[in-house]
């Protein structure tokens, strides 16, 4: 199934894409609950009701009739991995880690897949990274590499942003990786059952219609199973959240000359089997809130 988070009619709510419509879970399900991570808590039984919703045809509504959103308004966590390509490793000119390089990307990052990319007041070096992003289903802890794909709800698309001279400046990349609008996310979950083995995408990032990433899953130095194994040993997963598993070559910092994003660009991103992002680039609103 492709979970998606919807507005229409001035309501936001849980839906599943379905043959160019959204089946409407308010309607086809209202026992569900509308909001997504509540609705991945609610484990095997929400998927199951929504499957059967689905296979009834009721609540339809034409895709052109909303606004897809981020599937995940405000992920509890998301946790992003450097460094995670062999040949982005190699443009970096870094060194291969020996353990999974992890740093946060805050809530309020998150953006929908067709909503603006901004380029903020305070930096104009401002970089894309297309990333598969897992999403946790479950609560949990201690979860080895060889049960991980039980914790796992789905997979989505994620764009890891990057500020570059702030994410430079200092060791740690949070300030860097964190602006405002710098994780579009989307534009659906797709289900672990229907993706099958996560290492084996096609990963691919255009710029203005210029192919600029052009990779697949299967060169993740540390999988999504491996990942999940990692993180899970510090502390507890809990359902929605996100791990954004790193990006290949093909970065706009590693060109020569460097190409940062500006004022006028689109970034699209497809992955196979889940769909693409596709979000415009323009300068932070002067109408944003600030001091």
């Amino acid at each position: 199934m492709k979970l998606v988070t919807f507005t229409h009619a001035g309501s936001t709510r849980v839906g599943v894409l379905d043959n160019g419509a959204v089946a409407d879970l308010s309607v086809a399900a209202p026992d569900l609950p509308r909001e997504m991570c509540a609705f991945l808590e609610a484990g095997s039984p929400a998927l199951e009701a929504a499957r059967q919703a689905i296979n009834n045809g009721a609540g339809r509504i034409a895709l052109g009739e909303v606004k897809i959103e981020t599937p995940i308004l405000r992920p509890p966590k998301i946790l992003a991995v450097g460094l995670n390509y062999k040949d982005h490793i190699a443009e970096a000119g870094m060194k291969t880690p020996e353990v999974p390089m992890i740093f946060n990307k805050q809530s309020t990052s998150v953006t929908g897949p067709t909503d603006p990319i901004h380029i903020p007041r305070a930096s104009d070096q401002v970089d894309y990274e297309c990333e598969l992003a897992v999403v946790i289903g479950r609560f949990c802890r201690h979860v080895p590499k060889s049960r991980a794909a039980e914790v796992i709800a789905g997979y989505t698309i994620a764009n890891d942003v990057s500020v570059r001279d702030w994410q430079l400046r200092v060791p740690t990349f949070t300030m860097g990786k964190s602006w405002d609008t710098h994780c579009p996310l989307g534009p659906c979950i797709v289900t672990a059952d229907e993706i099958g083995d996560p290492h084996g995408l096609a990963i691919k990032t255009w710029v203005n219609g210029e192919l600029r990433q052009d990779s697949n899953t299967r060169e993740l130095l540390f999988d999504c199973f491996e990942l999940v194994e990692h993180l899970s040993t510090a502390f507890t997963l809990e359902p929605g959240d996100v791990i954004s598993t790193g990006t290949p070559s093909g970065v706009g910092f590693a060109m020569k000359p460097p190409q940062m994003l500006k004022p006028g660009d689109t970034v699209r991103i497809s992955i196979d089997k889940i769909g693409q992002l596709e979000n415009p680039v323009i300068l932070e609103p002067e109408g944003t809130p600030r001091i």
